[in-house]
């Protein structure tokens, strides 16, 4: 059997799906390629695979017509993922499955791919709606961590049975072998809070809320904290402005736009408490239970929204007056949250115990060869 892993956005997606190709490979003697369009991308792979002690992988840039190549180079437009694929689709679809963790990948079927089995396995297990949408149904098998997605997935018809399978999470399978909370540059052991802003314009609390939480932490230097963002707020942005922001980095205060630990789960397991606002990063760190505050800069009536239901797990604070004040309750307050937190982190990560990756694979070969 013959798989492409199709590694079509940014690099931190191999984290998602990097291991089972090591699996495939390894256990099941299938041949695996990995194709990325993110230069980044075989860093990533590498730091993994030695990792885990396994044999060096088949790598592969995606070809790019001229015309692709020239718009790439106009970084701040994007990835340009649907020309990639159609530059692409006559060779991807000599394989007998296609693997993604992204769902844009749903278009090689539009796109002309006919013969190869469309494996999907979403890069998250969060709340919002954007993670159930149509295309997903375009897939022939579907690896969900928990229960939490299969069964949002089973209601809007976007999986059938014998169509998925629940695997855990294998971000988290990986990080187990990767992150590290060593190093961390802070001069006093108090307690470290990760902020982990979302990158969506509509929904992020960054540009409300990070220069009242930099100036809070500077005035109480007992409290450590992470700066972490979605690797995408910067990602189109030159390096002059991602220096910038590490420059501003102090004695408590690591700002971080886009390091191996700012995707590996390396600050998730370093951390005692949560600061975010959409970021399915949340159920990651809820993997083990602890404080969380969320972050309501854009008004939102999110109560009875089905896309905030992680807003549950902790307070949630509208006014940056009010933060400095929750984050320092919070661990008091973590009682309040820390039952709900546990049944919302196992519906959504599902089974936590090591092995992940390898279920992922063995749910792919019984599919593939039935």
């Amino acid at each position: 059997m013959r798989i492409a892993f199709l590694y079509i956005a940014e690099a931190y997606q191999c984290y998602h799906g990097a291991a089972i190709a090591l699996e495939l490979a390894d256990r099941h003697r299938w041949t695996v390629v990995n194709y990325y369009n993110d230069p980044d991308t075989p860093h990533h792979l590498e730091r993994v695979r030695r990792a885990m002690d396994a044999p060096p992988g088949n790598y592969r840039r995606l070809h790019r017509s001229f015309l692709t190549r020239a718009l790439q180079r106009l970084k701040r437009l994007g990835m340009f993922k649907d020309m990639v694929m159609r530059d692409n689709i006559a060779e991807l679809d000599g394989y007998d499955a296609v693997f993604a963790v992204e769902n844009t990948v749903a278009a090689l079927r539009r796109l002309g791919a006919k013969h190869p089995v469309l494996i999907y396995s979403p890069h998250g297990f969060g709340d919002r709606a954007r993670g159930f949408i149509p295309r997903i149904a375009t897939f022939d098998l579907v690896l969900l961590a928990g229960p939490k997605t299969a069964a949002r997935m089973l209601e809007a018809k976007l999986v059938r049975e014998g169509g998925y399978a629940l695997t855990g999470s294998v971000k988290l399978d990986t990080a187990a072998h990767l992150a590290t909370a060593e190093g961390l540059p802070f001069a006093s052991p108090g307690p470290i809070v990760l902020y982990n802003a979302h990158k969506e314009p509509k929904l992020t609390s960054w540009y409300r809320f990070i220069e009242p939480m930099l100036d809070g932490f500077a005035a109480d230097p007992s409290i450590n904290l992470i700066v972490a963002p979605h690797v995408k707020l910067f990602r189109r942005c030159n390096d002059e402005l991602r220096d910038q922001w590490r420059a501003r980095s102090t004695a408590n205060v690591l700002v971080d736009p886009g390091s191996d630990r700012s995707v590996d789960m390396s600050y998730a397991v370093a951390a005692d408490i949560y600061v975010g606002d959409v970021s399915s990063q949340v159920y990651e760190f809820l993997a083990d239970p602890r404080p969380c505050v969320f972050l309501n800069a854009h008004g939102i009536d999110w109560r009875d929204d089905p896309s905030f239901a992680h807003w549950h797990l902790g307070d949630v604070v509208d006014d940056p007056a009010q933060l400095m004040d929750a984050i320092r309750a919070a661990p008091a307050r973590h009682a309040l949250y820390v039952d709900r937190q546990r049944a919302m982190a196992a519906a959504s990560l599902g089974d936590t115990s090591p092995g992940a990756a390898a279920r992922a694979a063995d749910a792919i070969v019984e599919y593939v060869t039935r």
